[in-house]
């Protein structure tokens, strides 16, 4: 029985896995520049994201593990949940877990670096000429690796002999076992765990700017995003005032000839019909690329699904409304309870020793979690959400260095250099995701799952207390349990040790992660209320070059919301052009419609 419950918690992580390579494979051919398109590039961030993905999902995995080897009825560990039996199932999760951060790490502070090094060592005319090779290019690209390298030596080095964090090991909670477990003694798992710790802080700073506002803006975004205008209307309307345009400056111009100059009012007219006709070019060739000409089957499908599911936006936006709500208030929550209830403050990083406020994002996790894979698939969801988020985020406030935009995320037109980037910052958000999740989304569910015992004293030392004629005495595990029989029942989850390590350890990490929490939902209350009152735009302050052009991606994008543009984005035909021109049957006949007389 228990070999079947774990392989099919595995196996559920393993179909997970398979349908998120498949969503970061899309994502990726979605955002990124066909034209400027790289293999390397394109490899590289598809299996980041897989993994900074299976990094986030692999908690729902720990938490249904752990909290298979109790019974909820009774308060008692199983018959198969030997003390051998629950060791070898946490090693095994130890090594996963390990594994895919050190994997996240490494790919983010040299594997992305060097690839996108390799990209900008790519010189067309010199490798024809002969003149650039492949170990150049190798050579060109590790040499300014060398500085990410020594990046990853020095964090390596200085958690390896960091002293621990004073604060806790002298302190008055330690002589319980659940903290007593948290202090490394190991100096590989200390270089380990204060690496990552400074990879989700810095993280946590990404987080609060693009995952906050990303949460506040795709839900409005979704409500706000019906076009007022179909793709082929767009096309004939635009082509049509392009004709009598460029008609008209011939006119202008057959006037002037003969003369010696042109009239000073046909002149500024004539003026005034060119910065049209520059501005119906762009109109047309926005509405040639959205109706997918020039484009990837991908993109062209991309197009026609968000065509299908466009009346669908409305009602999941205030859908996602109402979840992000929910969202903010639970972490509200968590945050105030950690402030005014942690057992040992700043010193531990605000670790909290069980819930004291009804927070309803946690309890939805602990009771969906008593049957296996409600919860994993809450949790899924929960997750495409914010790293949806993110993504929405990226896209909005661009990749920066202070107030300099120094790269756009746009659908179709991302750059790979943009893209790499674009995967760093996600790689940090997602384990600054982890932490946020794990330690004020979902708390208790995080670090306990549904795992219950028996508060009663045992009868005999190494007996379970039976709590089955007294359910009262069945209580939900805590950090404070003193109760001898919890130590031998409640079971903590991996990922909760872990990121309740990093904090235990160096206190300074949890400390800025914790209040952290504040700034963020601060972010996302001040994007909410501007949102409402505001179409958001892909990039509110761009005042380069192509601001002309996305002004004119607006046309697609306004606030208002017609069937008609639904359908004809569908079809791909208008039905100005379907009353002109009749439609078509597979030969190319014309069926109805005028006639060409």
């Amino acid at each position: 029985m228990a070999l079947i419950q774990t392989s099919l918690i595995w196996v559920t992580y393993a179909v997970a896995i398979a349908l998120l390579l498949a969503i970061a494979t899309i994502f990726v051919f979605i955002y990124q520049a066909p034209r400027d398109r790289a293999i390397s590039v394109t490899v590289v961030s598809i299996f980041t994201i897989g993994a900074l993905l299976a990094t986030v999902l692999l908690v729902p995995v720990d938490v249904a593990l752990v909290s298979s080897t109790t019974r909820s009825k009774d308060g008692r560990k199983k018959d198969w949940a030997t003390p051998d039996q629950v060791e070898s199932i946490l090693f095994t999760l130890k090594i996963v877990y390990y594994t895919l951060y050190s994997l996240d790490a490494v790919l983010c502070l040299l594997v992305v670096p060097f690839t996108y090094f390799w990209y900008e060592e790519y010189d067309p005319i010199a490798e024809e000429d002969g003149t650039q090779t492949v170990g150049s290019r190798l050579w060109g690209a590790f040499k300014y690796t060398t500085a990410f390298i020594a990046i990853v030596l020095t964090l390596f080095l200085v958690g390896f002999f960091i002293p621990f964090g004073k604060g806790m090991r002298n302190g008055k909670h330690m002589d319980l076992d659940y903290f007593k477990k948290l202090l490394s003694e190991n100096h590989g798992e200390r270089a380990l765990t204060f690496s990552l710790g400074l990879l989700v802080v810095v993280g946590t700073f990404l987080y609060v700017i693009y995952t906050a506002s990303g949460l506040a803006l795709l839900p409005v975004a979704m409500i706000k995003s019906a076009p007022a205008i179909s793709v082929p209307r767009l096309a004939e309307d635009t082509s049509s005032q392009l004709e009598q345009n460029r008609e008209r400056q011939r006119q202008l111009e057959g006037r002037a000839e003969g003369r010696d100059h042109m009239d000073s009012r046909d002149r500024r007219e004539l003026e005034a019909l060119v910065r049209e006709e520059r501005t119906l070019v762009r109109r047309q060739r926005l509405a040639a690329e959205a109706g997918g000409e020039g484009r990837t089957w991908l993109i062209r499908a991309w197009h026609k699904i968000e065509a299908v599911f466009r009346p669908l936006k409305l009602i999941g936006g205030f859908l996602l409304m109402i979840i992000a709500l929910i969202i903010w208030t639970s972490m509200l929550i968590t945050g105030i309870d950690k402030a005014r209830n942690s057992v040992c403050k700043h010193n531990c990083g605000y670790i909290l020793g069980h819930i004291n406020i009804f927070q309803p994002i946690n309890w939805i996790f602990v009771v969906s979690s008593r049957v296996f894979p409600i919860d994993y698939v809450i949790f899924l969801l929960l997750t495409a959400f914010f790293f949806s988020a993110s993504v929405v985020g990226i896209a909005t406030v661009g990749i920066r260095f202070l107030w300099v935009t120094i790269f756009r995320i746009r659908k179709g037109h991302t750059s790979p250099q943009a893209l790499l980037l674009a995967t760093v910052l996600l790689t940090l958000i997602v384990l600054a995701m982890n932490y946020s999740i794990a330690m004020m989304v979902a708390p208790q569910y995080t670090t306990w799952g549904s795992q219950k015992y028996c508060d009663l004293p045992a009868k005999h030392p190494g007996e379970q207390p039976d709590c089955s004629q007294n359910r009262a005495a069945i209580k939900y595990c805590t950090e404070l349990a003193e109760n001898p029989v919890a130590k031998d029942v409640c079971t903590p989850s991996v990922v909760s040790t872990f990121i309740n390590r990093i904090t235990v350890n160096f206190p300074f990490f949890g400390v800025v992660a914790f209040w952290a929490q504040f700034a963020f939902l601060g972010v996302y209350l001040t994007v909410f209320i501007t949102t409402l009152f505001r179409t958001p735009r892909l990039d509110i302050d761009q005042l380069d070059a192509d601001l002309e052009e996305e002004e004119e991606e607006g046309l697609l994008a306004t606030t208002g919301r017609r069937f008609n543009a639904t359908w004809q984005d569908i079809t791909g035909r208008s039905k100005k052009r379907q009353a002109t021109y009749g439609t078509t049957d597979n030969d190319g006949h014309r069926n109805g419609g005028q006639s060409s007389d």
